[in-house]
């Protein structure tokens, strides 16, 4: 695993009471599934048409088949669920909006789900708003299994920032049981749940949705997932929009190493807010957000965590889980990803200054997308499957112990948050990472990734800084303007970059970083609407 086994994902689900509304809804999904012997060819698969069955609330679901191997497509498939919301004026529809929430491992149903909360009313009324759980995700048959969640309890409560050898070790076993109980329970899956294979899976939902060319909004991973899809599919990209984007090329553990500078900036972002309110935690009320005072609640925050990893909150939930640093750690980060959960973590680190972690193990509960029941979602097996997949890994303690010396130099920084621990890398023997290239084709479609590096460091060209609250259209042959026509400034020039790449490479300029957490949903700076002709 990574900088903090539950600081990866790209969202922060809902209170756990909708989650289990919006997981009954799901239920339906799989209820409208076709069971019949299914394509035997990839012809058979893209000449699918989706049996749509009404599942409340005015969504409709299906079921969509997808070989495990594409280059078996007579053999074994998934039946990955899908559910859509109509477009609400059927004279002005566009056509279907495929949307991703990010992970790997987020469920693409249940974000859908929340979709009237989550989209203007102009997207609602012009698109068919459509969610899928990717193949080993979620409602996906079959899905990735791992750990079981007690297993999962005590992983998550492992130390991530050993301080002696002991300690260490504990890390190293947590890791290798993990990548071990994938292998036993998954071993026939691991090899085909990658994101080039997700891609091919949302060009086979285009063809069933009767799409010529695809419209996507992917965020974090997802812009992942969509770049992956523009360099397969180049010429069935209608427009793509990649929200908190992440760069393709970075190798894996500097994609983590930037994920947790993401979220060193968002606490001490936080932070700054904080000490400028009343009754805050780290400090007196006034003191302001000074770079001293920051650093002095940071170590704070520090000092309660490595407390806490000798002698544990209590916790008031009575479900077992130990509210030690790794736990309460989880629960700040999962705060970290919108200043909306702000006044959470303000009250989660006052009852924990106070010795009660209850608020801090809830928020880290919503991260990890634990139920009260204890059960988990294949979140975290998902995400780790799929991420072992996708970009290599070092084998070597040695290069993970000299990452996270590299990662804790600077500023005074969060332990779990500071940088990469060990990786759970399930080994399947079979495969190897890839990533999308670069590429000139003159082809139809565009993509407009948005987000902030972390630190400030550009991961893309600078592009426009875009004004929050405007919505920006992409059209073929043309330069990117806002609604009011306005040209934006800092965009290519030259003809071949306007007209012949199929994936633009802007990058926000944003004041709003700190909201941003590596992968995680990030700063928005401007909501965007595809209606491009």
């Amino acid at each position: 695993m990574t900088a903090g086994p539950a600081a990866r994902w790209g969202r922060l689900p809902g209170l756990v009471a909708v989650a289990v509304g919006l997981a009954l809804l799901a239920t339906g999904c799989s209820r409208a599934a076709a069971r019949s012997a299914g394509p035997s060819t990839l012809g058979g698969y893209y000449a699918q048409r989706l049996d749509w069955q009404p599942c409340d609330n005015g969504f409709q679901c299906a079921r969509l088949l997808v070989p495990l191997d594409y280059g078996r497509p007579d053999g074994r498939r998934f039946s990955l669920p899908v559910i859509k919301l109509p477009a609400s004026q059927e004279s002005r529809r566009i056509g279907a909006l495929v949307i991703n929430p990010g992970g790997p491992g987020g469920s693409g149903v249940q974000y859908a789900l929340g979709a009237r909360g989550e989209f203007p009313a102009v997207v609602l009324a012009r698109f068919d708003i459509v969610g899928f759980d990717p193949r080993g995700v979620g409602g996906s048959e079959p899905a990735l299994n791992c750990m079981t969640g007690p297993q999962l309890d005590k992983y998550f409560a492992t130390d991530d920032a050993p301080a002696n050898a002991a300690q260490l070790a504990d890390v190293i076993a947590a890791s290798k049981l993990y990548a071990a109980r994938c292998e036993q329970n998954s071993a026939a899956l691991l090899p085909y749940v990658g994101t080039q294979n997700a891609a091919r899976d949302m060009d086979v939902l285009r063809a069933a949705l009767g799409e010529p060319r695809l419209s996507y909004l992917g965020k974090s991973y997802g812009t992942f997932l969509g770049a992956w899809y523009a360099q397969l599919f180049p010429g069935r990209v209608r427009a793509l929009v990649l929200d908190g984007a992440v760069d393709p090329g970075t190798p894996s553990l500097q994609d983590d190493m930037t994920q947790a500078e993401g979220f060193q900036i968002a606490f001490r972002s936080f932070a700054a807010w904080c000490l400028a309110s009343a009754g805050c935690p780290l400090g007196s009320g006034g003191s302001g957000g000074s770079a001293g005072s920051v650093d002095a609640a940071v170590t704070k925050v520090d000092s309660l965590v490595a407390r806490a990893s000798t002698v544990p909150l209590a916790n008031r939930l009575g479900d077992g889980q130990v509210a030690d640093g790794a736990m309460l750690l989880t629960g700040v980060a999962a705060a970290l990803y919108s200043k909306s959960s702000w006044p959470d973590l303000k009250t989660g680190l006052t009852s924990a200054f106070a010795g009660d972690g209850t608020v801090l193990v809830e928020l880290a509960n919503l991260l990890t997308e634990r139920n009260p029941n204890g059960i988990y979602t294949n979140l975290a097996d998902a995400d780790t499957s799929i991420s072992c997949l996708d970009r290599p890994w070092p084998r070597s303690l040695a290069a993970w112990q000299r990452a996270a010396s590299a990662a804790s130099l600077g500023e005074p920084d969060l332990r779990l948050l500071a940088g990469p621990v060990l990786p759970a890398a399930p080994d399947t023997g079979r495969g190897r990472a890839a990533r999308p290239r670069r590429r000139d084709a003159a082809r139809p479609g565009h993509a407009l990734p948005v987000g902030a590096g972390a630190g400030g460091r550009p991961v893309f060209r600078r592009a426009a800084g875009l004004e929050r609250g405007r919505s920006y259209c992409l059209r073929r042959g043309q330069r990117l303007r806002g609604h009011d026509r306005e040209r934006l400034p800092d965009q290519p020039v030259r003809s071949a970059q306007r007209d012949r790449v199929p994936v633009i490479p802007y990058r926000l300029r944003s004041k709003r970083i700190g909201e941003s957490a590596g992968r995680g949903p990030g700063p928005v700076g401007g909501r965007l609407v595809l209606f491009c002709r």
